[in-house]
């Protein structure tokens, strides 16, 4: 993923102007390069190392849901609604 590409998503979903590390700000960016490796893996099948790469993102955004879900739900709904999750 580009730098011009963390850029946008960190502007998109930023909760004040100096936040990079928020929960919303990294599970918008793990959902992104969640979506260019499944895209990778769809044309290299035997890629194994990406494929368990792959697997670690997916854990970890979960975990970064389950936290902001037991914090606030309204932000919980929030990002599962934008970026398209089925939770």
């Amino acid at each position: 993923m580009s730098r011009i590409d963390k850029k946008a998503v960190k502007q998109q979903f930023q909760r004040h102007e100096n936040d990079t590390g928020s929960c919303d700000v990294q599970i918008a960016l793990l959902t992104k390069r969640i979506e260019l490796l499944t895209e990778h893996l769809k044309t290299h099948r035997k890629d194994h190392g990406s494929r368990y790469g792959l697997i670690k993102q997916v854990n970890a955004r979960r975990r970064l849901l389950d936290y902001v879900k037991q914090h606030d739900q309204e932000r919980y709904e929030k990002l599962i609604k934008e970026l398209n999750l089925r939770r």
